[in-house]
């Protein structure tokens, strides 16, 4: 699948005042299904399941997860079965029914079921055919497709931002980074409450973390937790921009950016990459809170 992913200058009368630029990557823009870092994260697992014969991918996620439906669409596209352990009782929403229509076997296990992801696998029948991809593609093989992105880099920047909920992305960039022996630091927003274990997560790829940098306070609750603020800053930013986002990941890590622009965090005349990682149907599960 051919990568298309543009890095853009964000020009606002903000960032202007502040005298920083920023800019995107547009992960965002590789597919409408199989999104950003959902790419990323599956394309080497593809490639090892194919090299390894496997039929079937089998894959976990919650009831709107991106990540399910990226490996749904993954899988009709490049012919594997899929099957997707989902994370509560049974539902049906629009993610999880675009999954079914890719092809996807959809089975609602308990949270406490859902806790112990390799013994749902290795319950399964005939799983010598099947594939283990764990939730949001999180694995050595997704790190490899994540820091791909760095190579893919026309200029050089002094910060390059994302949001994290496993850390995957943000190992692989950091990879990225260290590789390219590039003096860029990396800020990582985690989505979720106490995110400091996401630098362990990133350790345990072996990344580099001198450069990272946590920011911990903009979790906004929890994963896919929202406050009024956050809801009104995602519709300001689209409103303004023309680049939608949404509030459990992008709009989170962009409202960390746009907070640190303001307090003059950066140097004036730094150069800011935003990586846009998609996952715009999540959107789906959020939409009342923006009537």
């Amino acid at each position: 699948m051919q990568i298309y992913s543009p890095e853009q200058k964000v020009n606002h009368p903000f960032y202007e005042s502040k005298k920083v630029h920023v800019y995107l990557k547009r992960d965002d823009m590789i597919h409408p299904f199989i999104s950003g870092n959902k790419w990323r994260k599956l394309k080497y697992n593809l490639q090892k399941a194919q090299q390894e014969n496997k039929s079937t991918l089998v894959t976990f996620g919650g009831a709107w997860s991106n990540h399910l439906l990226a490996t749904a669409c993954a899988g009709a596209t490049f012919q594997f079965k899929t099957i997707g352990f989902v994370r509560g009782e049974e539902i049906s929403n629009p993610v999880l029914n675009m999954c079914k229509l890719f092809g996807m076997q959809l089975r609602f296990v308990s949270r406490e079921e859902y806790k112990d992801k390799f013994q749902l696998f290795e319950q399964l029948e005939n799983k010598e055919e099947y594939f283990f991809i764990d939730e949001g593609g999180a694995s050595l093989e997704a790190t490899y497709g994540c820091k791909e992105l760095v190579d893919e880099l026309k200029d050089e920047y002094d910060h390059i931002f994302c949001a994290a909920g496993t850390g995957t992305t943000a190992a692989g960039i950091a990879q990225g980074i260290s590789d390219c022996n590039l003096n860029t630091q990396l800020h990582v927003i985690p989505v979720l409450k106490k995110g400091g274990f996401i630098l362990d997560e990133i350790a345990k790829f072996n990344s580099p973390t001198n450069q990272i940098h946590l920011h911990l306070d903009y979790h906004f609750g929890g994963y896919a937790k929202v406050k009024p603020e956050l809801i009104a800053f995602v519709k300001t930013y689209v409103k303004s921009t023309g680049i939608m986002i949404e509030p459990t990941y992008t709009g989170k890590a962009m409202y960390a950016l746009q907070d640190l622009i303001e307090k003059d965090y950066f140097p004036k005349g730094s150069r800011i990459l935003f990586i846009h990682t998609g996952g715009l149907t999540g959107l789906l599960g959020q939409l009342e809170k923006f009537n």
